[in-house]
């Protein structure tokens, strides 16, 4: 009988164990629908010269984002809400950049920026 006691308890603690847990709301995401990220990277050269820029300040207007270009000029933004920015780059001795309107829907958008000098 106490066998079967702790072989009936062994069995309800494993079953609690690996059942759907339906009772318990996740805030983060619903079940069915997966949070979407994107991400944009590319990379800031002269526009005359070809030669990469390191240290471009990258923004994403109406955000409080911005990164700056590597010393290979590569600059990247992660963990993204899909949709339509504005991205200005701003470098010194150059022009401001404006690209208007970019869409960035999935991990993989990429945007070369041609930087020209200030006259």
């Amino acid at each position: 009988m106490k066998k079967q006691i702790i072989t009936l308890m062994l069995a309800a603690v494993i079953g609690f164990a690996v059942a759907d847990n339906d009772g318990v709301k996740n805030t983060t995401a619903t079940k069915n629908a997966p949070v979407q990220v994107a991400a944009v990277s590319g990379s800031v050269t002269d526009f005359v010269s070809g030669e990469t820029l390191a240290g471009v300040e990258i923004k994403l207007q109406g955000t409080n984002l911005k990164t700056y270009s590597d010393f290979d000029g590569n600059f990247k933004f992660s963990n993204l809400k899909p949709g339509r920015y504005n991205i200005i780059a701003s470098f010194i001795s150059y022009k401001k950049s404006l690209i208007e309107n970019f869409s960035i829907d999935t991990e993989k958008n990429n945007l070369n920026i041609k930087m020209q000098g200030a006259n």
